[in-house]
């Protein structure tokens, strides 16, 4: 078995992901989401999919982006 390095279950079906050359092991998507998705510059909710960057920055909306930088050249539904 193997140990969650979020929540320190030990499970049988737990499983690894590599990122930016280290191995990280989880029980479920919801820890692995919480220890490796990037948090919105603006508002701190955790981007899971795609997203939005602009100046480095990474933002999980359009209107985020906006609120932050004055960004008005990015789009949601582009």
């Amino acid at each position: 078995m193997a140990q969650c390095e979020k929540c320190g279950n030990d499970y049988d079906k737990a499983f690894k992901i590599e990122m930016g050359g280290r191995s990280h092991t989880f029980d479920s998507f919801e820890c692995a989401i919480m220890v490796l998705a990037p948090k919105c510059a603006h508002c701190g909710t955790r981007i899971i999919g795609h997203g939005l960057e602009e100046q480095g920055d990474m933002f999980c909306s359009a209107q985020c982006a906006a609120q932050t930088h004055g960004t008005t050249h990015l789009a949601d539904r582009a």
